[in-house]
């Protein structure tokens, strides 16, 4: 028996940041996302060697134990290791497993886009395919939060493992209290036609560690930075008026927020801009781009950008030309959160 799934990848569309402790714990946060048609994919496959075997494909990593009920840290795919641990220990019984994961990524890593979280949401509805595991949308998404951020200690908010569950456009909220509300929209199919034509993925070419600057955003918090906590407070303000603007199809008002958000956004800490990521979003506003922001914590990965479609090949090759080492996507919405089946 064999077992596969696939998560969505996530853009964030306004808000993103809020839902960083201890940001979203002292004053709640909101956020915006999208899931769209690149994914995360796990296989899982039941042995009978009393072995424990992972394999990342797109990161060419693999490692092999042997079944106990704890596999330890050792610097190779833990966050695959966090998964088993807490599969083992909360769904059965503390009793090992024998089994194959194997998980690939559409998208390069430190894209941005949420491909660690995707990866683990990925990875946990596998094991819930295979021992029927009564995980819905919210468990899937909480299990995956705590594997990720507080057994492995992944920096990180709370985004991206609720985008990869539930899929679609949904405007989420954190409470004080821990609490996750998401809010699925109903957006009219043709603003999500209208934005998948305006739309254009640039990968950096610069993979970045979202650790350094998460940090930096937390810490300023602690330390009530004035001007970075301000930031924050718009840029959660920005996601209410992102929700509004999509919903009523109000494009004019959408680019105007993306670009506040992105001004925003870069006050929060020091990282998550610097000349090349200038560089290029003053090159692709030149070649008529409406509006641009970096995606997930920034310092690199994917930037996104809006543009009327009839220019989108002139700005990317506008782009190509500043930066000859990116490369460009193209995308789509999906609707579809996780899904997880057997092949005979």
């Amino acid at each position: 028996m064999l077992i596969r799934s696939r998560a969505p990848l996530r853009l964030g569309l306004a808000g993103g940041g809020t839902d960083v402790s201890p940001y979203c714990d002292q004053f709640g946060g909101a956020i915006l996302n999208a899931t769209i048609d690149y994914y995360a994919y796990a296989s899982l496959e039941p042995l009978e060697t009393g072995t424990v075997e992972f394999v990342s494909a797109d990161l060419r990593q693999s490692a092999s134990y042997g079944a106990v009920p704890r596999l330890e840290n050792d610097g190779c795919l833990d966050l695959f290791k966090a998964v088993y641990n807490h599969v083992v220990r909360e769904f059965n019984g503390g009793e090992p497993l024998s089994l194959r994961v194997s998980t690939q990524v559409d998208v390069p890593a430190g894209s941005g886009l949420g491909s660690s979280s995707t990866v683990v949401v990925a990875m946990l509805a596998a094991f819930a395919e295979w021992l029927k595991l009564p995980l819905g949308d919210y468990e899937l998404a909480q299990t995956a939060y705590v594997i990720e951020r507080q057994e492995a200690g992944l920096q990180g908010g709370k985004q991206d493992q609720y985008a990869a569950a539930f899929g679609g456009f949904n405007f989420m909220e954190f409470g004080r209290d821990g609490q996750v509300l998401v809010n699925p929209l109903r957006v009219k199919d043709w603003v999500v036609s209208e934005l998948e034509a305006s739309l254009l993925l640039y990968f950096t070419g610069t993979s970045r560690a979202s650790a350094d600057i998460i940090e930096e955003q937390r810490r300023n918090v602690r330390d009530h930075n004035a001007p970075a906590v301000e930031a924050m407070h718009a840029i959660k303000e920005e996601a209410f008026r992102m929700k509004e603007s999509l919903l009523r199809g109000d494009f004019q008002r959408l680019h105007e927020v993306l670009r506040g958000s992105w001004e925003s956004k870069k006050r929060m800490a020091s990282q998550i801009t610097n000349e090349h990521i200038e560089r290029l979003y003053l090159c692709a506003l030149d070649a008529g781009a409406h509006c641009a922001k970096i995606s997930g914590a920034g310092g690199g990965g994917f930037m996104m950008f809006l543009t009327n479609p009839i220019h989108k090949d002139r700005v990317e090759a506008a782009l190509r030309a500043e930066h000859n080492g990116g490369a460009a996507y193209r995308c789509h919405f999906t609707e579809v959160g996780a899904t997880a089946w057997k092949v005979p």
